[in-house]
C-alpha cells in the first residue's frame, strides 16, 4: 500500500472513529513494506501532534470541507501538509506520492483537487503558516479544553509542557540488574557504538542519544534490558520493595512494573491484575522474556472479593487508570480522544480503586499511587481527599513525597526528558 495512502486511514481511524493509534498504526503497518513502516509512523505522529494547525492551513485553502466517504481524503491532504510544513522530504516527492495515493484510496478523480491544495499551499505557505498560528490551537497543538486546564493548574509552564507534549519522547532504557549494573551495561552499549547517558535519579534508567532498534542492544533478548521511560522506573523506588514480601501490582499492563520489581528483588512474591485479558498477554510476554515469574490475574481491581482471598499484601504498586496527560509525546492522540468531562468520570474510578485496594494492604504497609497524568483532580486532589476520608493512612515521610495539603510529586512532561508521572507514598498505620 502507499504509504501515504496508509497514513491517512490511520489518521481518519483515529479522529473520525475514535480508534487509538497503537491499534491503528499498528495494523497499517502490517500493509506497507518493512523499509516505509517507520516513515508511516512519523507522519502519522507528526499530523496528531500538529492538527489545529494543519486543519486551519486546510480550511484557508478548500471552498468546502469533503465529507463523508470522501472524509479519508481530508486526512490525505492534512499528511500533504505536514510533509511539507515539517519533514525534510522534497516538495516534489511530497506532493506526487501523496497525489498518487488517491489511486490506492480507489478515488483518482480527486486527484487534480489533492494536488491543486498542496501546490496552492506551497505557493502560500508562509502567509498560511503565520494565520494558522494565530489561534492558541493552532499555536500550541492542543484542543481548546486541554489547553484550558493546562493554563488553569499550569500558567507558568504552558509553553514548557506544551512544548515538551509536541517533541518526539527520547528511547530510555531499564537495565536488568539480575544480568549487569548500569555502569557495566553502558560499557556494552559503548562498544555497540550506542550512545548513551545515565538519570541522576532512576537508578536502573539510560537515555540513548538516538533511538535505535531493540534488536541492536545487546542481550535484548536474553532480557538484559527493556524499553520503559525513566519516569515510571521511579515506581520501584518509590515502593521499595524487599526480598520475601507479597506485593501488588495493580493495573500493571504491560507489565514493565511488573518486571522492575522482580529484576531489582528477586525474592519477592509478586501478583500483577489487569482487568484488561488482551493486555495481560503484554505482561506474561515481558515476564517470559525476562525469564520472570508472577501470578498474572486478569481482575477488576475495584472487587477483590472477586479474586483475592489470600494473605493482605505488604506493597501495593496502584498505577491507576488515568486522563494519561503525563503521555502524550508518546501517543498523541491522547489530545483528540480525550475529553474534558473524561477527568471527572476517571477521579471517581480511582477514588473507588484506591479505597479497594486499602483494605487489601497490611497494617505497616505501603501503597503507591501513581499515574502518568498531570491533572490534580487524579493527583495531588485525588490523595488529598483520600488522606482526609480513611483515619489509617499516612503520607510516607520522604523529601520528595510533598505535604497534608499538597501530597505527592508531579513530574511534568519533558523534565529531566521524562513523561509526566505523578507518585505518592502512602503508609497505613499499624493496627494499636
Amino acid at each position: 500500500m502507499n504509504v501515504r495512502a496508509a497514513a491517512a486511514q490511520v489518521i481518519y481511524q483515529v479522529v473520525d472513529q475514535g480508534q487509538s493509534l497503537s491499534a491503528a498504526l499498528p495494523a497499517a503497518q502490517q500493509e506497507i513494506k518493512p523499509r516505509d513502516q517507520a516513515l508511516l509512523q512519523e507522519i502519522c505522529y507528526g499530523v496528531l501532534r500538529w492538527l489545529p494547525r494543519l486543519e486551519s492551513i486546510t480550511q484557508s485553502l478548500m471552498d468546502k470541507p469533503l465529507k463523508g466517504k470522501q472524509r479519508v481524503f481530508h486526512h490525505l491532504i492534512l499528511v500533504g501538509l505536514y510533509q511539507l510544513s515539517f519533514m525534510r522530504i522534497p516538495a516534489h516527492a511530497a506532493v506526487a506520492e501523496t497525489v498518487d495515493a488517491t489511486k490506492t484510496l480507489k478515488k483518482p478523480q480527486l486527484r487534480g483537487l489533492i494536488n491543486a491544495i498542496l501546490r496552492n499551499y506551497q505557493r502560500q505557505q508562509e502567509t498560511l503558516d503565520h494565520q494558522a498560528m494565530q489561534h492558541d490551537a493552532g499555536r500550541y497543538g492542543h484542543p481548546g479544553w486541554l489547553l484550558n486546564m493546562l493554563r488553569a493548574h499550569y500558567p507558568d509552564q504552558l509553553d514548557a509542557v506544551t512544548a515538551a507534549n509536541n517533541t518526539k519522547a527520547p528511547m530510555w532504557l531499564r537495565v536488568n540488574r539480575r544480568h549487569h549494573e548500569r555502569t557495566q551495561y553502558l560499557a556494552l552499549l559503548a562498544a555497540e557504538n550506542i550512545s548513551a547517558t545515565e538519570h541522576p535519579q532512576a537508578a536502573d534508567a539510560l537515555q540513548l542519544t538516538r533511538a535505535c532498534d531493540v534488536q541492536q542492544l545487546p542481550g535484548f533478548a536474553e532480557g538484559w534490558v527493556s524499553v520503559q521511560d525513566a519516569a515510571a522506573q521511579l515506581a520501584v523506588d518509590y515502593l521499595q520493595p524487599q526480598a520475601g514480601e507479597l506485593i501488588l501490582d495493580c493495573c500493571a499492563a504491560p507489565g514493565g512494573k511488573t518486571a522492575h520489581i522482580l529484576e531489582r528483588v528477586p525474592g519477592a512474591r509478586v501478583v500483577a491484575i489487569d482487568s484488561d485479558e488482551h493486555r495481560l498477554l503484554r505482561v506474561k510476554e515481558n515476564l517470559q522474556r525476562l525469564n520472570l515469574d508472577a501470578e498474572v490475574l486478569c481482575a477488576d481491581a475495584r472487587y477483590p472479593q472477586q479474586w483475592w482471598q489470600g494473605e493482605a499484601f505488604d506493597r501495593i504498586l496502584l498505577d491507576a487508570p488515568c486522563s494519561a496527560t503525563g503521555v502524550i509525546r508518546r501517543h498523541p492522540d491522547i489530545k483528540w480522544l480525550r475529553r474534558a468531562e473524561d477527568i471527572e468520570a476517571l477521579a471517581s474510578l480511582q477514588a473507588e480503586i484506591l479505597d479497594a485496594m486499602w483494605q487489601q494492604l497490611k497494617p505497616g504497609g505501603t501503597l503507591v499511587y501513581a499515574t502518568c497524568s498531570i491533572m490534580p483532580q487524579e493527583n495531588r486532589e485525588q490523595v488529598t481527599a483520600f488522606l482526609a476520608r480513611t483515619a489509617d493512612a499516612s503520607l510516607a515521610d520522604r523529601a520528595d513525597n510533598g505535604s497534608e495539603t499538597a501530597p505527592g510529586r508531579q513530574i511534568l512532561p519533558g523534565e529531566s526528558d521524562m513523561d509526566g508521572f505523578y507518585y505518592a507514598v502512602l503508609e497505613k498505620q499499624p493496627q494499636a
